[in-house]
C-alpha cells in the first residue's frame, strides 16, 4: 500500500507541474502603510558603507561556490517506518518519551535530540520548536514519518554535516524588510514602523558580521523601497553565501499574539506552515528549493540563537511558499520575524535599542 500511495502521489505531482501559478504577492503588502506624518524622534546608530567591498568599492566576485550536498537517492513520497530509517542511518531506535497529552518519541544523534508527537506537525530540536511538513502517524504498532520530512527535516538535523563555509571570502547579504512607501506594520506602542526597526537591526548586525570575517552587503542602507525581485537579484549579483531577511510581525487587530518565527522556503511536495490565504501548490519549485536542507539548517541555527537572546515565546521554524523574497536564491536564504509589533509588551521591547542590539548580537554569534 505504501508503494502504491507513493506512486500515485508522484503521478499527481507530475500532472500538477504544468499550470503556471500567478506570482505571489509582495511580502506584507496587505499590511503596508505610509510613513506617519508625525516626526520620528529616535535616531538609528551609524552604519558602515557596506554596499560594496570595503577595499575596492566594487562588488565582490568569488570563485568558490556555496556548499551543495551530494546527490542522494530519490525521495519516497510516502510514509516510512521511523525505526527502519533510524536503523539505515545507524541511529538509535526511537524512544517513547510520553503518552500524554500526545504520544511522543525522541530520535537522537551526536548532533542533538529530535522530539516528535504522533498526529502533530510540531516537533522540537534541541529544545527549539520546528514545524514538519506532515504529522507522524502510528501504524501497526510503529511510528511512520513522511519521506519528505525524513529528507528535508530529519536528515539536515540528525545526519547531515552542519552548514559550513570557507574561513575566508565569505559573503552575506542582509535584507532589512520594507522601506520607502512600503513601511510594513505599525508598532502599537508608539506608531513607529517596521521598516525603521528592520533597518536599525541590519545596521547593528553588519559591523558585528564584518568583525567575524564576513563581507557584508545590505539590500538597502536608507529609507527606500526595494522590490522583492531586486533584493534577490542583489544577492545573486554579489555572489552571496547566505541571505537573511529581517522583519517584525503583526497579528493586528489581535493584540495577544507574540513570539519569534523563522521561515525558509517550503520544499516541493510539502504543505506550507503558513499561506496567509495564498495558493500553496505542492508541485511548485523555485531555484532556492535546491537548498532546502541548508535553508532548514540555517533557519534552525539562527532561530535558536535569537530565541535564547530574546527570551520570547517560541513560535518555531516554519516554511512558506508565498514569500517572494526567498524564491530565486542560489544559496541558503531565510526570513526572521523578530517579534510582534501588534503586541504591546513585545513592541515596547522592540522599541528599546538594547533589545535590537541583542537580536543583532545573537545572529552574529550564530554565524561565527
Amino acid at each position: 500500500m505504501v508503494i502504491l500511495f507513493g506512486a500515485a502521489l508522484l503521478l499527481l505531482l507530475a500532472g500538477c507541474a504544468t499550470p503556471v501559478e500567478p506570482p505571489p504577492p509582495e511580502w506584507s503588502d496587505t499590511n503596508a502603510v505610509r510613513v506617519p506624518s508625525k516626526p520620528v524622534t529616535w535616531q538609528p546608530i551609524p552604519v558602515l558603507n557596506l554596499t560594496n567591498s570595503p577595499a575596492t568599492n566594487q562588488p565582490v566576485v568569488r570563485t568558490n561556490q556555496p556548499l551543495v550536498r551530494a546527490v542522494k537517492p530519490p525521495i519516497i513520497y510516502a510514509y516510512t517506518s521511523l525505526s527502519r530509517w533510524t536503523a539505515e542511518q545507524k541511529l538509535g531506535v526511537p524512544l517513547l518519551l510520553s503518552k500524554s497529552p500526545l504520544t511522543t518519541y525522541t530520535v537522537s544523534s551526536r548532533q542533538g535530540v529530535l522530539v516528535l508527537a504522533i498526529g502533530s506537525r510540531e516537533a522540537t530540536w534541541n529544545g527549539a520548536s520546528i514545524h514538519l511538513g506532515f504529522a507522524p502517524e502510528f501504524i501497526d504498532g510503529q511510528v511512520f514519518v513522511h519521506g519528505l520530512d525524513l529528507r528535508k527535516s530529519f536528515e539536515p538535523l540528525l545526519t547531515d554535516p552542519p552548514l559550513a563555509f570557507t574561513a575566508t571570502n565569505r559573503v552575506i547579504v542582509i535584507d532589512p524588510g520594507h522601506g520607502g512607501v512600503n513601511a510594513g506594520t505599525v508598532c502599537i506602542f508608539d506608531g513607529h514602523t517596521e521598516k525603521e526597526f528592520t533597518l536599525d537591526w541590519a545596521r547593528r548586525l553588519a559591523p558585528l558580521l564584518v568583525s567575524n570575517g564576513w563581507t557584508v552587503f545590505l539590500t538597502r542602507t536608507s529609507d527606500v523601497d526595494v522590490s522583492l525581485s531586486n533584493r534577490v537579484a542583489f544577492a545573486e549579483a554579489h555572489h552571496a553565501d547566505l541571505f537573511i531577511s529581517l522583519h517584525f510581525n503583526s497579528a493586528a487587530p489581535d493584540k495577544k499574539e507574540s513570539g519569534l518565527e523563522t521561515y525558509c522556503l517550503t520544499p516541493q511536495g510539502m504543505t506550507s506552515t503558513l499561506t496567509r490565504g495564498n495558493p500553496d501548490p505542492l508541485a511548485q519549485w523555485f531555484p532556492n528549493n535546491a537548498y532546502d536542507q541548508q535553508n532548514f539548517q540555517l533557519a534552525v541555527r539562527l532561530h535558536r540563537a535569537v530565541l535564547r537572546a530574546s527570551g520570547e515565546e517560541d513560535r518555531g521554524v516554519r516554511r512558506a511558499r508565498f514569500m517572494g523574497v526567498l524564491h530565486g536564491h542560489h544559496h541558503p536564504a531565510i526570513l526572521i520575524e523578530g517579534g510582534f509589533l501588534s503586541n504591546r509588551a513585545e513592541s515596547s521591547k522592540i522599541e528599546a535599542s538594547d533589545y535590537r542590539q541583542h537580536l543583532a548580537e545573537a545572529v552574529a554569534n550564530a554565524l561565527k
